[in-house]
């Protein structure tokens, strides 16, 4: 029986020694001065991909030259910069060269589209590995192929906010980024992510880091305004707000570019791009969850619910008949 048990001891002891491992220490170098290392952080589906798709186009269109890596396991960055084509990942193609005895090229992984440099890093399939530590190897073969000696004016990180693990918060723990660009809306969830993103920026900058948060791209923007509240209660500024409008609904779902001089939401994303390269990065003042809901209508919120405590009789339900005790009882003499 006891041959059953799991040793837990050794069980933690090899938890941290991969968690030791060279493969979580991403090498850093130092990038070209002229770059600004970017990464933009949002609750899954809030619209980081069409955000970054359509600013890194004008960037291109302005002369920048600009590289967008994809850093979200579902691959889903560059499918509106190709058209809803999606480029082969870089963990994909590591492994099939790796089983082929090949090595990784730049053309296998990285493509381009009128001056925008795209490529994404992938992840595991579900169930079989973790996103985070794919992330980690993906940096990891950047790294091999030259990251630090690329010659561009900014490089845009499209990373996921609802997962707080350390491969998704590389660039924050490990200054790979100068800045945090935070995407949200007017809705809780979105600026719950934000907020969390916030939380690590101020952890990391006490232990000494230097990333700070740039602003918040509010997205589907229905002008109830607790965005708005939200960048203003953490003290970061708002760059640009997206209007909830059906013409931008439309040309995202087809895989539509408005990025452009020849969109009329082309003057949006130039004043993004400005915003984006000028805004400083700063130390945000993250909210605790009672300053979060303030934020919103309390009818919508919850607000005033108050916490019942549950009791073993609850808990027990048709099964919280008395028990027979056997205390012996003795009657007074």
């Amino acid at each position: 029986m006891k041959d059953e048990i799991p040793d837990l001891k050794d069980y933690t002891e090899r938890l941290r020694e991969e968690a030791e491992e060279p493969t979580l220490e991403v090498p850093q170098g130092e990038p070209t001065k002229k770059t600004q290392i970017i990464a933009i952080y949002g609750k899954g589906g809030i619209g980081k991909s069409f955000t970054l798709a359509n600013l890194s186009h004008m960037m291109a269109e302005q002369g920048k030259r600009v590289l967008l890596i994809g850093c979200d396991p579902k691959s889903d960055t560059t499918s509106l910069l190709f058209g809803g084509k999606a480029c082969p990942t870089i963990i994909e193609t590591s492994t099939q060269k790796k089983l082929a005895g090949e090595e990784v090229a730049i053309g296998d992984v990285c493509f381009k589209r009128n001056g925008v440099f795209a490529m994404e890093l992938g992840g595991p399939e579900v169930g079989r590995g973790c996103g985070g530590r794919g992330i980690i190897h993906g940096f990891e073969l950047l790294e091999k192929l030259g990251f630090h000696d690329w010659d561009f004016d900014f490089v845009l990180l499209d990373f996921l906010g609802d997962v707080v693990c350390g491969g998704f918060g590389l660039p924050i723990a490990r200054d790979m980024a100068q800045k945090v660009i935070l995407v949200g809306s007017n809705d809780l969830q979105s600026l719950y992510v934000a907020n969390n993103v916030c939380s690590a920026v101020e952890y990391f900058r006490k232990l000494g880091g230097n990333v700070g948060v740039a602003g918040l791209v509010i997205n589907k923007d229905d002008g109830s305004g607790e965005a708005q509240a939200f960048a203003k209660a953490v003290e970061i500024p708002v760059l640009a707000s997206i209007p909830q409008d059906d013409d931008l609904r439309k040309k995202s779902a087809n895989y539509q570019i408005v990025g452009t001089d020849s969109s009329p939401w082309g003057p949006l994303f130039a004043e993004l791009g400005m915003n984006v390269a000028e805004a400083p990065p700063l130390r945000p003042t993250a909210l605790n969850q009672d300053q979060l809901l303030e934020l919103f209508d309390g009818s919508e919120t919850g607000a005033g619910v108050v916490l019942e405590p549950a009791t073993d009789q609850d808990m027990r339900g048709k099964n919280a008949a008395p028990k027979e005790s056997l205390e012996v009882v003795y009657d007074d003499v």
